[in-house]
């Protein structure tokens, strides 16, 4: 058998053996991030206040429309909470014989263009419409018209706001909520759910649009370590067989997955968990199972987390990276970063922002759990802030970062 035969024959009887061990896994799709549970622990309160706002498109029909924010960090639950809140409300809707749709468009999917997230939403009702020849201002009002010939009420939620805020500013979000007022004396066929990390964001927003969404905000706060062990337990009785998962394992999941509050990184952090226990045969999931897969995921650098920062703040991250990474030692003075913050932001043609608001980007990034921000003690000349990096290596974020930077100004010059 020549070599290549034997490699080939080595790869298959590699993958012949590990499909004929035993897994822990009896369904891993509710460790899925596409995964939408039937039930959200600790988030019956807001689930009851979305009901309570969108009863009025159960009870009155096309008689009026809601706008809501839904806010809260990575891993919170903004997005499987307008998700399950929308198909619960749809099922309602039609055992009462409403024609009631919700429709979920994520705006970084949709590359922060009002066009390209209208152009989704009119395919969900006609699949065969044509893909150019209008304007977003077009799509919107072929949008009302198509919603008026088949009489249906809509629910668009855009999810991850802040992306078209970024890119188009205020007049596609002024355009959805005003849409309605050039539409007198007939239904209402339009509702907005807007879903965004943080509220400020809006402040790049004129102040009649910021007024009109600050009205009803439904705030998701982190998770701690008991919400996620309720969190964790539904999804091991659906994805593990029966006692597989040792209680000190899930108990040190929910523990790491508590310092951030984030539900997405302590279910990937499981389902990885599982992965090694499989990769050893191994009939349960023990803590050193989970180590080891807490030692291979920095949640921090996960796609949607480095999505969600701003380009200041991933200029900031990326100077204490390098500076931490060049100097070896634990810690960097926010001067010796801004310094180097400056130089980032010349590297990739951006105004460095100014002292406070440097400062402002270290407490949201420790706020976070990314970076760590303590006063100087003894050692250090004056009073200081020391900025660190929350466990993760400066090296492999120095990469991560110079990676998402350099695809971001790529599609900017595209753009142009």
């Amino acid at each position: 058998m020549s070599r290549v035969g034997a490699l080939v024959q080595l790869s298959s009887d590699i993958v012949k053996e590990t499909l004929e061990r035993p897994t822990v896994f009896k369904d891993e799709t509710p460790l899925s991030l596409e995964y939408m549970p039937r039930k959200l622990p600790h988030r019956d309160e807001q689930m009851r206040f979305l009901t309570q706002l969108f009863r009025f498109t159960l009870d009155s029909p096309f008689s009026t429309s809601q706008r809501v924010l839904i806010t809260g960090d990575v891993g919170t639950g903004k997005t499987v909470l307008a998700q399950r809140f929308g198909t619960d409300l749809v099922k309602a809707a039609r055992n009462r014989k409403v024609n009631l749709h919700y429709v979920h468009v994520n705006c970084r999917e949709a590359k922060g263009s009002l066009f390209m997230i209208l152009k989704r939403v009119l395919t969900q009702f006609e699949p065969e419409f044509p893909k150019r020849g209008f304007a977003p201002e077009e799509l919107l009002h072929t949008l009302m018209d198509m919603l008026d010939d088949k009489n249906i009420h809509l629910i668009l939620a855009l999810d991850e706001l802040e992306h078209l805020i970024r890119v188009e500013e205020s007049t596609p979000i002024y355009n959805l909520t005003r849409i309605q007022e050039e539409r007198v004396g007939k239904p209402i066929r339009l509702s907005l759910i807007f879903i965004l990390r943080e509220i400020e964001y809006l402040q790049k927003l004129d102040k009649s649009t910021i007024d009109t969404l600050q009205r009803n905000i439904v705030k998701l706060d982190k998770y701690n370590s008991r919400q996620l062990i309720d969190i964790l337990k539904d999804r091991v009785g659906l994805a593990f067989k029966e006692n597989v998962v040792a209680d000190e394992a899930l108990q040190l999941v929910a523990d790491i997955g508590g310092q951030s509050g984030d539900a997405r990184y302590s279910i990937e952090l499981l389902w990885r968990a599982g992965k090694y226990a499989d990769s050893e045969s191994a009939k349960h999931i023990l803590t050193d199972h989970v180590r080891k897969a807490a030692g291979s995921v920095y949640p921090m650098l996960r796609g949607e987390y480095i999505a969600a920062l701003s380009s200041h703040e991933k200029y900031m991250l990326l100077a204490l990276a390098r500076v931490l990474g060049e100097s070896q030692e634990a810690y960097a003075t926010i001067g010796v970063v801004e310094r180097e913050y400056k130089a980032v932001c010349e590297e990739y043609d951006d105004k460095p922002r100014k002292h406070t608001q440097i400062w402002k980007y270290a407490r949201g990034l420790g706020a976070i759990g990314v970076i760590t921000a303590s006063k100087s003690g003894e050692g250090v000349r004056g009073k200081t802030t020391l900025l660190g990096l929350q466990n993760i290596p400066a090296t492999t974020m120095r990469e991560q970062l110079e990676a998402a930077l350099t695809t971001s100004r790529k599609k900017r010059v595209q753009r142009k």
